[in-house]
């Protein structure tokens, strides 16, 4: 089985919208972790959606999963208070309706750029690898440094990479390196990636499309806007 694990957990402090969470706002009518969604939904070789939400947002989430006919949705789980407790808990509710060797792709809500192809990519990674960490190139020169003011080291831009979404693994392991870090209180760790690397999994890349954005900040809505007016012109005048 390939199960797509979305986690809705944030509330969007960034985003400056103080009515409802970032992946609740709406774009031409439909919210935005239904873009998402959709994309899932539409897939042929995902069997099953488990999404993670906040709390208080769930009865919305089950009306919007009615409402667009997002069937593939099995269940919607409480989120946690970091993005880390938020995959935990869908994770668990994975692993009562799948089988341990069932693959999982952990996606942000609000990533709805996320294409077949690069769904396709993170499954076979896993059937092949054991894992897949979409990545990026990094377009800009990073930097280490340990006391906020001054540079350590200066990374090489041809061999750092941006770790991105999906991030995809047999349920098994995912699974048993979230009970390994809530045994040992951790409870922080930013994404999926840096779990699995803390314990010594090996990771095998998977490059991401051009588009595939998190949107966290206002400036990101207004690039996805942008590129969904894009798509829907290029369909108008059948570029």
């Amino acid at each position: 089985m390939n199960v797509a694990l979305v986690f809705a957990g944030g509330i969007g402090e960034r985003m400056n919208s103080k009515s409802k969470p970032k992946q609740f706002l709406e774009l031409h009518g439909k919210p935005i972790i239904v873009y998402t969604l959709e994309i899932f939904q539409s897939h042929p070789n995902i069997d099953a959606i488990v999404v993670s939400c906040v709390e208080e947002w769930i009865p919305y989430m089950f009306d919007l999963k009615e409402r667009y006919y997002l069937d593939k949705i099995v269940d919607i789980v409480s989120g946690g208070r970091t993005g880390q407790a938020s995959i935990f808990n869908g994770l668990k509710e994975v692993s009562l309706h799948y089988d341990l060797d069932s693959v999982v792709l952990i996606h942000d809500a609000v990533r709805p750029l996320v294409d077949h192809k690069l769904i396709d990519d993170n499954i076979r990674s896993v059937k092949t690898y054991g894992s897949a960490i979409t990545v990026a190139p990094s377009t800009e020169t990073s930097v280490i440094v340990a006391d906020g003011e001054t540079i350590e080291k200066v990374q090489e831009r041809a061999i750092s990479l941006i770790a991105k979404a999906p991030q995809s693994f047999y349920l098994r392991d995912i699974l048993d390196a979230h009970l390994k870090a809530q045994g040992e209180g951790f409870i922080s760790f930013i994404d999926s990636c840096s779990l699995m690397n803390h314990y010594g999994y090996d990771l095998h890349v998977v490059k991401s499309n051009d588009i595939n954005i998190k949107i966290t900040k206002p400036i990101d809505f207004y690039l996805f806007r942008a590129i969904e007016d894009v798509k829907e012109n290029s369909q108008i005048v059948n570029i």
